[in-house]
């Protein structure tokens, strides 16, 4: 067998051996319902676009990126680790499929249609696995290379977007008879940005427009742009390069990946590339590409995964941990890490102000802001689209903890300055942001087990009853869930300390008596 052949196979074995997905079964009744929007007849079974999207992974992994580091662990059982080094740190062998995030995280990004950004140095294979992306959608490996865009410190946003056409500038009488000379990256449904920290501040502006908004607009013309998968590649996370990158633009990206060095042990793959003169992206076999039809409808499916009760709340008890700062605010909503923020004033000077709390045990002191809206809403997608790819329907606590690193790594910024990391044993977590990440997330579990929140949530309890709904409830039933709220309240409040969740939880209580008392409001008018 040829290396050509040995790249261009995709094995016939199943990724994921399992329980089979049922075929889709006929119903007549949708002989009734009109046209069929997912793309097959009626009783026409549809390919599994899970299995497709793994066989892309291992046909990428195993022929495409050198990626030996499977950091995406998941167990099926007891499994084995050793401990290794003067530092003791721990060396773990999965007993179950573990993935690269290299190849797994850009791969669930072309799924989703969000952004991700590679960062390392030159040579790790940033932009090789960007190209792949492109491919998978169906470009032509040349056509990927003429519209990646390279950022530059002479960027305009002619050169980013387009031009208006130069015999248009001389004869038109008014703005809409100048035709613009759009870029045809634009138009792609995979868009990549090589160096994007090398980007003028303007000509950024200009690209988070795109970016954000799905549209390019030049002398006011506009442009919209297809549902797309962005990639973007830098030296390093912290946005240093020719030009800072403006906090908006790096509030768009939803995943960041880094690209591990090269292990030595597989220079022979590299030597028999160099040998048959073969690039993997220009044989990426035809079962792995996909249609614009199939990533639709890959999106409606991995939309459709549930995520349980029980792993929601954990991540609702995660988020809770971080945005309280007691001191920042007189009135109870403006006591969070933002409002110190906006103020200006020093972080050191306002963090010696906080002496309430164990700022050891309490682990929203680790950093110095909280969880977006976005934030919350990219790691819901992620979660779902990982259980997708792993061929589950419903997102586990480990599918959640494993992606959450990615999503929250420049999100929540570490306080250095914070006790945690003052102990000797988490000194490595100053640098590991990834690994630091994962720790505070068990630390936030461990807590939410040990207040047993599962069987015991009054607020969970009250919330539920509000939302079977006000029709039919009484003036007397309606001040009697008022006074419950009220007593609660008390006994959250009495002789504790204030913690992040339990800040939020009195938030929450505030909002239900506020909405009950402005039914009883109602009740009154009737």
């Amino acid at each position: 067998m040829s290396a050509f052949d040995v790249f261009k196979r995709v094995s016939r074995a199943p990724t994921n051996p399992g329980p089979a997905t049922q075929p889709r079964q006929f119903d007549v009744a949708e002989l009734y319902q009109g046209v069929v929007t997912l793309g097959s007849a009626p009783g026409e079974p549809q390919q599994a676009l899970d299995e497709k999207l793994r066989q892309a992974y291992f046909w990428i992994v195993n022929n495409a990126i050198i990626s030996p580091h499977y950091d995406i662990e998941y167990n099926d059982g007891p499994a084995q680790s050793y401990s290794i080094g003067d530092s003791k740190r721990t060396l773990a062998l999965p007993s179950a499929q573990s993935y690269s995030s290299f190849i797994l995280l850009p791969l669930l990004t072309f799924a989703t249609r969000r952004k991700c950004l590679f960062v390392g140095g030159p040579g790790r294979g940033k932009t090789a696995s960007a190209i792949l992306m492109g491919v998978l959608a169906g470009y032509p490996v040349r056509e990927v290379r003429r519209a990646m865009q390279h950022g530059h410190p002479q960027m305009t946003i002619a050169d980013l977007l387009g031009n208006p056409l130069p015999a248009d500038l001389v004869s038109a009488q008014k703005m809409d008879d100048i035709r613009i000379a759009w870029r045809s990256w634009l138009g792609m449904r995979v868009k990549i940005v090589d160096e994007y920290n090398r980007i003028p501040t303007r000509t950024q502006s200009a690209l988070l427009t795109v970016m954000g908004d799905n549209y390019a607009e030049v002398l006011n013309h506009i442009f919209e742009c297809p549902e797309s998968a962005w990639y973007l590649t830098a030296n390093d996370d912290q946005g240093g390069g020719t030009y800072q990158v403006i906090e908006a633009l790096r509030d768009r990206i939803d995943v960041i990946v880094q690209a591990l060095a090269f292990n030595p042990r597989f220079l022979g793959d590299l030597l028999l590339r160099i040998e048959e003169n073969a690039r993997p992206e220009e044989l990426a076999p035809a079962e792995i590409i996909f249609t614009e039809k199939e990533v639709d409808r890959m999106g409606e499916e991995i939309r459709a995964v549930a995520v349980p009760e029980g792993v929601r709340r954990r991540l609702e008890f995660f988020a809770s941990q971080f945005e309280l700062f007691e001191t920042a605010g007189m009135q109870f909503e403006y006591m969070t890490k933002d409002t110190a923020r906006l103020s200006g004033v020093d972080w050191a000077l306002t963090v010696a102000t906080d002496s309430g709390r164990d700022r050891l045990k309490d682990i929203g002191c680790q950093t110095r802001n909280g969880v977006s809206v976005r934030n919350l809403m990219t790691l819901l997608v992620f979660a779902k689209a990982l259980a997708y790819f792993r061929g589950n329907r419903e997102v586990a606590l480990d599918d959640l903890r494993q992606i959450l690193p990615f999503v929250l790594h420049d999100k929540l910024q570490p306080d250095l300055e914070a006790p945690f990391f003052n102990l000797p044993e988490n000194s490595g977590y100053r640098t590991d942001r990834l690994s630091w990440l994962r720790r505070v997330f068990d630390l936030s579990c461990d807590e939410f087990n040990r207040l047993d929140l599962d069987r015991t949530d009054p607020v969970r309890d009250l919330a539920l009853e509000f939302d079977a709904g006000l029709d039919g409830i009484s003036e007397r039933e309606t001040r009697a869930r008022l006074i419950k709220i009220e007593r609660l309240i008390v006994t959250l409040s009495k002789g504790r300390k204030l913690y992040g969740p339990l800040y939020d939880d009195l938030q929450k209580l505030k909002y239900l008596h506020q909405r009950y008392t402005n039914y009883l409001h109602w009740l009154r008018a009737q």
